[in-house]
Formats: C-alpha cells, sequence, structure tokens
C-alpha cells in the first residue's frame, strides 16, 4: 500500500510535521518551485503550540490556533498532503513508512518535536497531564473546571484541597505563562462562578522548579521579575523542588515535601520524537538527532532534520544545540528549502547560522519579560510586544481576529468566555 501520490518529473521531498519548521520548509519550497512537495502529519491542522496554555485555562478557542494544513497550501502546486503517523525509514532504499502506507523520496526532512519528557517517573506520567497539543490542552480545561465543581459538592476538607490545589511542575515558558494565567481565573474568574467557595482562602497554585531560577534560558534580571511577577499575583514558586511522585492526590518532591493536589501539569521538560530506522547512534541529547552545519543527518545526503528533533552543534555559539524555539525551526526550515534548490542547481549547499530575534514570556494581565536586541523589557511594554509578536505569527486572517477578539474581550472585561467541560460522548449500543 502506498500514499497515492502522483507520479511527478520533479525531485520528491517528503517532510514530515506540519509544525513550524515544517510548515516553514513547505512554504519556502513551494515559492521557488521545482520540487514536489509531500507533507505528512498526524494530524490535519498546524497548532500554534506558545498559545495552548490558553486554550486550557478558558481564555481561547482552540480553532483559533489551530489551521488545517490543506488550506494553507490548497494554492501551491504540486503539493501534496497527507494524514498519517510515520513508523519508519528506509535511508538506503529511500522510503518512508507511514500508518497509511509507503512512499518514496528523493529528500528527507524531519520535522516531528517533540513529546514530554518524564524521566522515567512513571506514576508522574500516569497521573500528571501535559500540554503539547489542542487535546491535552482541551483535556487539562476539562480537568481544572471539573474540579472547581467537584469542590462545590463535596464537604470533605481533605478532598477540597486536593481539588483546589493546582501544581505546574516546570520554570520554562510554558510553565511561568499556565502559572499565571490559573493565578487569573483564582482572581478575576472563580470568585464569581463559584461564590459558595473560599477562593482566596483555599485555592492555591503552585509552580515547582527543579532548577534555582526561571526562565533558564532568560537573563537573570529576567528570570527575577518572572518570580516576582508571579508571586504578586498569588503564585507559590518553589524553586529547587525536584519532583519524585505523583499518585494522584499528592506531589512528593524533594525528600519527604509533598503538596495535595489532584491537578499536576507536567511541563518540567521534552524528548525528542523517535523514528524507526533511525537508531540511538545517530541521537544525542534528549534523544534529537545530530546533524551537520547543513542540517544533515550524519552519514547521510538527502536526510535533513530540522527544529526540536535535530542536534546541531557545529555553530560555536551553541555547542549543546540550538535552543528547541519556533525560530529555530523557522529558519531551519528556510535554510533546507534553500539549499534543496541550490543542490538541485549543482551549487553548494550553505551551512545554517541561526538568527536570534529575542525570547519573551508573559505572566499575566499587563506582566511580562522581553529580551530583544541586547535589551531587556518587562511590564506593560514587554507584554504589549509578546502580543504582537505572537499575532502575527498565527496563520490566517480569521484565526488572528479570533485571537484579538478573545484578548480584547478578557482583557475589557476581565471574563474568560470559554468556560465549557467538553467531553466526548459516549458510545450508544445499537438498539439502545
Amino acid at each position: 500500500m502506498d500514499l497515492n501520490i502522483p507520479a511527478s518529473g520533479k525531485k520528491r521531498a517528503v517532510i514530515v510535521g506540519g509544525g513550524f519548521g515544517g510548515v516553514a520548509l513547505a512554504r519556502a519550497l513551494t515559492r521557488r518551485g521545482g520540487f514536489q512537495v509531500v507533507l505528512i502529519d498526524r494530524n490535519n491542522y498546524h497548532q500554534f503550540q506558545p498559545l495552548l496554555y490558553q486554550v486550557a485555562t478558558s481564555g481561547m478557542e482552540p480553532t483559533a490556533i489551530s489551521f488545517p494544513l490543506r488550506k494553507v497550501f490548497r494554492r501551491s502546486r504540486d503539493f501534496h498532503f497527507r494524514m498519517a503517523a510515520v513508523e519508519a525509514v528506509d535511508t538506503e532504499r529511500g522510503r518512508l513508512r507511514t500508518s497509511a502506507g509507503d512512499v518514496h523520496y528523493d529528500y528527507l526532512v524531519l520535522a516531528a518535536g517533540t513529546d514530554t519528557n518524564y524521566f522515567g517517573l512513571e506514576r508522574v506520567e500516569r497521573h500528571a497531564l501535559p500540554l503539547k497539543s489542542v487535546g491535552e490542552a482541551l483535556a487539562l480545561r476539562n480537568r481544572v473546571l471539573s474540579a472547581m465543581e467537584q469542590a462545590v459538592r463535596t464537604t470533605d476538607p481533605r478532598e477540597r484541597s486536593e481539588l483546589l490545589d493546582f501544581v505546574v511542575v516546570g520554570g520554562g515558558p510554558t510553565g511561568v505563562e499556565l502559572a499565571g494565567a490559573l493565578a487569573e481565573l483564582q482572581r478575576h474568574i472563580f470568585p464569581k462562578d463559584y461564590p459558595e467557595l473560599d477562593i482566596a482562602g483555599q485555592m492555591r497554585i503552585y509552580l515547582l522548579n527543579a532548577a534555582p531560577r526561571l526562565l533558564e534560558g532568560f537573563s537573570e534580571e529576567s528570570s527575577a521579575r518572572a518570580l516576582r511577577d508571579l508571586q504578586r499575583g498569588g503564585v507559590e514558586v518553589v524553586l529547587g523542588a525536584m519532583v519524585r511522585d505523583f499518585d494522584g492526590h499528592t506531589v512528593y518532591y524533594n525528600d519527604g515535601e509533598s503538596i495535595p493536589a489532584r491537578t499536576v501539569v507536567w511541563a518540567s521538560g521534552v524528548v525528542a520524537n523517535t523514528v524507526g530506522g533511525i537508531g540511538p547512534e545517530r541521537c544525542g541529547r534528549g534523544r534529537r538527532i545530530r546533524v551537520d552545519a547543513y542540517n544533515r543527518m550524519e552519514g547521510t545526503e538527502n536526510v535533513f532534520v530540522i527544529g526540536d528533533q535535530c542536534l546541531q552543534t557545529s555553530d560555536p555559539r551553541y555547542p549543546d544545540g540550538h535552543p528547541q524555539v519556533a525560530q529555530v525551526a523557522i529558519q531551519q526550515g528556510r535554510s533546507v528549502a534553500a539549499n534543496l534548490s541550490r543542490m538541485a542547481a549543482g551549487r553548494a549547499p550553505e551551512p545554517f547560522v541561526y538568527n536570534d530575534k529575542g525570547s519573551m514570556a508573559t505572566i499575566g494581565r499587563n506582566r511580562a519579560v522581553a529580551e530583544i536586541g541586547g535589551r531587556h523589557f518587562g511590564g506593560f511594554v514587554a507584554w504589549a510586544l509578546w502580543l504582537l509578536v505572537h499575532l502575527l505569527f498565527i496563520i490566517g486572517v480569521r484565526n488572528r481576529l479570533a485571537v484579538l477578539f478573545d484578548w480584547s474581550w478578557s482583557y475589557l472585561t476581565y471574563d474568560r468566555p470559554l468556560r465549557t467541560i467538553i467531553r466526548p460522548a459516549p458510545r450508544v449500543r445499537p438498539g439502545a
């Protein structure tokens, strides 16, 4: 069985993953022409991961940050999308095996991103909630709102404490932004929705971070500001907290310390998604695949890896690999597209050089940190920059307008209109 892709006289470039890197690469290749482009992803949409936490905290509809991949490329010539899960690659025969069939490639680009890293903590993996996809964001929204509904019903003080304590593990941008958003629910939304509860006195939000400071990729100045803003917003930040277990009712960290909680969000680390046929000898830290200066997988001429999946150490500025952020993936996608065109024309490829355009993270209303061009920003200015940059990177005019409306509504009304618990409908047996 194959993927039913028509033959073409052009070289075929197969791209695995419709994230930032894969979309940037496919766009660049289709604009340049000269290739048949095949994009494969297990979902039929591109998701804007930096805003997943807003879906999880009732601030945004999932459709606002999801864009159908076929719509992105519907005007592109000789482009083909197939929804499938990648299973293995045969680098000798130039074939990729997927859950829907096989496909031949002249060039293969892996851009399949990462998954949550639980560091071997089995019970944490079983009970904690990750935040890497739209589905996981909706599951977290359901959990938070369901916990509040259960807290209203219970008369058991221990159970209510577990339900009203929310723990975020991981002090990177995702953890910081999620903790800040939960704190806003605590201040502005839940007191009005649940007047039966003493929200201010009983609900607690914890941010546990194993490192000695938050936002390790930022300057110490920005880290300190993020810590101060979170604490002012009511988040209890615990630094140097190494989580060791979570049984569904209690989080255990360090030596004997614990927090009673049923909702734990694991934002503590990522590990690259694996692809069959690529052995561990080709991988480095975090299962990232080692590549050369041109993003070619070591030992190959026509297999490339970009974004969070790749480990490129040729740049002396990043001896441990580039940061796993969207800008790296986008720039690498464009670089590989340019190099494929050069190689097709008989010219030598050029090494990838990352242009760091800055970092930013939001803590809540009018609170953020941003580092751009060597300058540090905080407060409202950083928050406004964060809004603008994220708005510009969302695909589609409709989606941008939807996000802008949701942000404006929340800012002006102090409200989150999307507080709905949506679960899959149970199957109805025939004749029931």
